[in-house]
């Protein structure tokens, strides 16, 4: 069992790309969700294991899966954030676009986190200061670079500044055209890419995002990478509007927010 907790997120995180990995291409249940949502056995699976890790590693730890909702004592001020896996329906039809994630928060801080990739066996991690990607046994640094000037754009729902903003009208600003070009991954994976030099920027809608078992991990990597973090309208992503704008540089962060801002009505 791992001793820190920077170790133990990755332990967690490794344990449930394990269970995505070998559940990958069988014939799974699908239990509704809502909004046409959903989850799958591989789902519940990864995030027992990954519970399982960390209830025995923790136990005075708040627990919150994606899918079980809230567990443990939560004696201790700090609580794990689980999504054991980012991009289901990417999974479901047979895409290996996903990511596992896991996230320690005390108070409204990530102390650690870690996001899995099943298929690629990398693990990108922070112990909140640095971020790294293991593969192969191998730790080496993030660099974020904007140099691909691919950006992947969330467009899925729900769009609650629908009023001022969806992501796929940024495909009509002539700006966000001449400069970058747009990719949908339909999952956080995305966001660690942005941290790994792989992606120049991501941007997606929604609401309270930096406490979302979803992205609270890959928010955590690019801000130890370096990224520039803020939500769509430049504000930090817990306030104002909300969304999520990640980018390699503040030149890249300033010409996605221009796009942006060039949606609201006149």
């Amino acid at each position: 069992m791992s001793s820190t907790d920077q170790a133990l997120a990755i332990e967690a995180a490794s344990a449930g790309a394990t269970v995505v990995r070998n559940h990958y291409g069988s014939t799974l249940a699908r239990f509704a969700k809502g909004a046409g949502d959903f989850a799958t056995a591989a789902d519940l699976a990864a995030e027992k294991a990954i519970l399982d890790l960390l209830r025995a590693a923790r136990p005075d730890d708040l627990l919150v899966g994606e899918e079980s909702g809230r567990s443990g004592a939560g004696d201790s001020g700090r609580r794990w954030l689980v999504d054991p896996l980012c991009g289901t329906l990417n999974y479901a039809v047979r895409s290996m676009l996903v990511a596992v994630n896991v996230a320690l928060q005390a108070g409204t801080q990530a102390v650690v986190a870690a996001a899995a990739d099943p298929f690629n066996d990398e693990v990108f991690w922070t112990d909140g200061t640095a971020a790294h990607l293991r593969r192969g046994g191998t730790d080496e640094r993030l660099v974020p670079s904007a140099d691909s000037a691919l950006v992947d754009l969330n467009l899925d729902p729900p769009f609650p500044n629908g009023e001022v903003f969806h992501a796929a009208r940024i495909l009509t600003d002539a700006g966000f055209t001449a400069r970058f070009r747009p990719r949908v991954l339909s999952t956080t994976l995305a966001v660690t890419w942005v941290a790994a030099g792989r992606r120049a920027g991501y941007v997606t809608d929604g609401h309270e995002l930096r406490d979302s078992v979803h992205f609270a991990a890959g928010i955590a990597l690019c801000e130890a990478a370096g990224c520039v973090v803020s939500g769509i309208d430049g504000r930090p992503p817990h306030s104002g509007l909300g969304g999520l704008v990640v980018a390699a540089d503040e030149r890249t962060h300033h010409a996605l927010l221009k796009s942006i801002e060039n949606q609201r009505p006149a």
